[in-house]
């Protein structure tokens, strides 16, 4: 169990510059309880990990929110599928949306968000605002980041017996845009998570 005073006593010093918002903490405290109770027994890393993300994702809200600019200039901003490969992106029409990022992890393009509708049952191909729920946008991001859903690439790759890959891991979500940042957030939600009693 994490010792909840202790991180967020830790986190609001060393990551808010020592202040939170109510919404600050009721982002943290959904993961929180996300994490114990469907995935306490994986490594820590994993949380401290998606908590980074989250930090980053949300520049610091840790709600859900649309991603800035909401996909102008993307690929994924206009009504087009990943396709295979550069250049063979495929056009859609229906549903009459647009998949730019979402969420905690800013889920993004089309096939995540049909991926994410079936995989949790809710329908936010056709309603991609959904994925701004608290609760839906903290079960895509443990899926999608323990599963491997966005890019192939999921934390037990990164974090495991052997390894500890803090600034590779950015992987899971997007390339290493971000990735020394993100390791240090990382590392200092760790500490937080780490302390027992």
């Amino acid at each position: 169990m994490i010792n909840k005073p202790f991180f967020f006593s830790q986190v609001k010093l060393h990551l808010f510059g020592g202040s939170f918002t109510q919404k600050q903490v009721n982002g943290l405290n959904a993961i929180l309880t996300e994490w114990e109770a469907k995935f306490s027994r994986n490594d820590d890393r994993f949380l401290a990990y998606m908590l980074a993300t989250v930090h980053h994702e949300t520049d610091k809200q840790m709600q859900p929110i649309e991603e800035y600019g909401k996909g102008r200039g993307k690929d994924y901003g206009r009504k087009l599928k990943m396709g295979r490969g550069p250049g063979r992106r495929v056009a859609y029409s229906t549903p009459n949306q647009l998949y730019y990022g979402r969420g905690y992890v800013q889920l993004t393009w089309y096939e995540n968000y049909e991926r994410a509708a079936k995989e949790l049952k809710v329908d936010c191909l056709q309603h991609p605002e959904l994925t701004l729920d608290l609760s839906i946008a903290t079960q895509i991001m443990f899926a999608g980041m323990t599963k491997g859903w966005f890019t192939g690439k999921k934390l037990s790759d990164y974090f495991n017996k052997t390894k500890a890959d803090w600034v590779n891991a950015r992987r899971i979500i997007n390339g290493l845009d971000k990735a020394q940042l993100i390791k240090d957030y990382a590392i200092k939600y760790y500490a937080a998570i780490s302390y027992t009693v």
